[in-house]
């Protein structure tokens, strides 16, 4: 079972990896301007509790967090030590905070860090050989206890089988890209992936399709409600989740 908690919504830099994404294709279907990063009603939702006094947000299981944001946006530096006091509350839930802004991770950050949270996993985004580059390098470093990497979209083969031996990497996620200007994603780059995981004993996951497939070189246009479906149906996944 999982929860999705938006504290806050919004995300100003618009990069390759993410120019088609949900958030600002939803938005723009209400002429919400995404670039405007704003705290939301659902902030303290991990901490709300019901009228007979237990938590709202379901009590175990997993939390993906800013889904419609970045939690190290640079506009939310103040709302953020709060968040984090909210995570340290909640040690029966574990919140999985997916970022495309990695370098950013130790800003404030709470004093009892340490070595991480037990329950915080950090996923890095990495769509490209550049971005795995930058990122990953700065993700083995920091102090975090579950890291994981996430090619979505991915938008080429990409080379990380040096950064999985360290064996600090709990996961790589891979998946296409959706919406109408969606970037075609190949099965050959999912595969190659799959095999630097095998080869590092790392669990691998393919979550979705994406709306351009191409495998055998045949492009297939996939439906945004059998997107994951069809990436199930592959049957490569070496972790479920």
């Amino acid at each position: 079972m999982h929860d999705i908690w938006n504290p806050w919504h919004g995300c100003h830099k618009i990069s390759e990896g993410c120019r088609n994404c949900y958030m600002f294709r939803r938005d723009a279907m209400y002429e919400k301007d995404s670039n405007i990063v704003t705290k939301t009603a659902s902030f303290d939702l991990p901490v709300k509790r019901k009228r007979g006094g237990s938590y709202a947000m379901q009590e175990r299981g997993t939390v993906y967090a800013c889904m419609t944001s970045d939690f190290f946006i640079e506009e939310a530096d103040g709302w953020r030590e709060e968040a984090w006091r909210f995570i340290r509350q909640r040690r029966d839930l574990h919140f999985c905070i997916i970022t495309k802004r990695i370098e950013r991770f130790e800003v404030s950050l709470p004093d009892d860090w340490g070595a991480g949270y037990e329950n915080v996993t950090i996923c890095a985004t990495c769509e490209n050989q550049k971005r795995a580059d930058e990122r990953i390098p700065i993700l083995l470093r920091l102090p975090i206890r579950h890291r994981e990497i996430i090619h979505e979209p991915m938008l080429e083969q990409i080379e990380i089988e040096p950064y999985l031996k360290s064996g600090q990497i709990e996961c790589v996620v891979c998946g296409g890209e959706s919406g109408e200007n969606a970037r075609p994603c190949y099965y050959n780059w999912i595969l190659h992936t799959r095999e630097q995981c095998i080869r590092t004993n790392t669990p691998f996951y393919f979550k979705q399709t994406g709306a351009r497939f191409v495998k055998d070189g045949k492009l297939y246009l996939v439906r945004r409600k059998d997107q994951i479906p069809q990436a199930r149906k592959a049957n490569i996944n070496t972790r479920v989740r």
